[in-house]
């Protein structure tokens, strides 16, 4: 089975160095520790969320707030929202700029969604994380260092998709998101071995794909 790539597009990203207080406080930030804040929009939320783990691997920044919009980028609010804003936050502005170097490297080259069908209308996201950062353990109740599948798809396949998950490999499913989520997916985080994340993973995009190709099944 190969899937088609469809990559997240990074419509904005920018830093402010010194921000204010009521800024800080009113996106989650601590004054006494945090002074700098870095800021990324995409049209892809799932992908950012990776990428904001990935960035606490390489850089002393904290995950500050992290927020899908309403009904996805079919839906932005403007030319430059996307679908989801991310927040890291930090004393230093070198580790900002740290950050969200992580995080495009990450959007360019490992994290996106896949098309499901010939034109790309259903799309999965089987993404395997082998070592957890800090955002994600935070939000999943992992250690930071654990595997886990990072499971999406529309709410269809991703019901029949999770069951095959969990039947295929030995995982646990540490936190599931029935639909509809902000942007009308549905999704799970499974853990377990590296290999059996990766064997989930793939069960669950193969059976996105074969929902997709027989809708109708009685």
């Amino acid at each position: 089975m190969i899937l088609e790539p469809l990559l997240p597009t990074i419509l904005s990203v920018r830093r402010i160095p010194d921000a204010d207080p009521a800024l800080l406080r009113a996106y989650g930030a601590d004054p006494d520790r945090h002074r700098s804040l870095g800021l990324i929009t995409a049209d892809q939320d799932d992908p950012v969320y990776v990428a904001l783990d990935e960035a606490t691997k390489h850089s002393g920044v904290d995950v500050v707030f992290a927020r899908s919009f309403w009904a996805g980028a079919g839906s932005a609010s403007g030319k430059l929202s996307g679908e989801v804003l991310g927040v890291l936050a930090a004393t230093d502005p070198a580790e900002i700029d740290e950050g969200l170097r992580a995080m495009i490297r990450c959007l360019e080259h490992d994290a996106c969604f896949y098309g499901a069908n010939d034109d790309g209308s259903i799309a999965v996201f089987p993404h395997v994380i082998p070592s957890l950062g800090r955002y994600l353990s935070r939000e999943s109740g992992l250690e930071v260092g654990s595997p886990m599948a990072y499971l999406v798809a529309p709410p269809m396949e991703a019901t029949v998709a999770l069951d095959a998950a969990l039947k295929a490999a030995n995982v646990t499913a540490c936190k599931i998101f029935p639909p509809p989520t902000e942007t009308n997916f549905a999704a799970a985080w499974l853990s377990g071995t590296l290999p059996d994340c990766e064997a989930a993973a793939l069960a669950y995009a193969e059976a996105v794909v074969d929902v997709a190709r027989n809708a109708r099944q009685l």
